[in-house]
């Protein structure tokens, strides 16, 4: 299976050690799920899990948080734009996660805001699922 994370779900990943979207991403870390992003939705994931309002939560220092990326992004396939098919969604932000869908092939966006991305990912072939869903579709013990 082949996904794009949402900023949402790696943030949920990094406040909670117990939930779906930790475990989403446990196996992607595992090569389990394929994952797909591009440059620009990484600079994304690192300036919102720096962000003070989530810093405080999750307790990563900056040089942490530059550490898991650098480790992230080995077990990420980039995604290699030609085309720019915006604008799709109403958050400018929205666009680089369906971008690095669209560019990278993946058969879904791994979601907390499901309705941020419909219907425009599924009208490109694109499922927009959440964590829980995504678990429940394979069994993955």
């Amino acid at each position: 299976m082949r996904i794009v994370l949402d900023t949402s779900v790696l943030i949920e990943a990094f406040r909670s050690r117990q939930g779906a979207s930790r475990r989403v991403l446990n196996l992607i870390l595992q090569r389990r799920i394929d994952m797909v992003a591009t440059p620009a939705l990484f600079f994304e994931y690192e300036t919102v899990l720096k962000r003070a309002t989530h810093a405080e939560i999750h307790g990563y220092s900056h040089d942490e948080i530059d550490r898991f990326l650098l480790l992230f992004a080995g077990f990420t396939e980039q995604a290699k734009r030609f085309y720019h098919y915006r604008p799709q969604l109403t958050d400018p932000d929205d666009e680089l996660v369906l971008d690095a869908a669209i560019s990278g092939h993946a058969c879904a966006i791994v979601t907390h805001n499901t309705s941020d991305f419909l219907p425009a990912a599924t009208n490109l072939g694109i499922q927009v699922v959440t964590p829980g869903s995504i678990l429940k579709q394979r069994s993955w013990s």
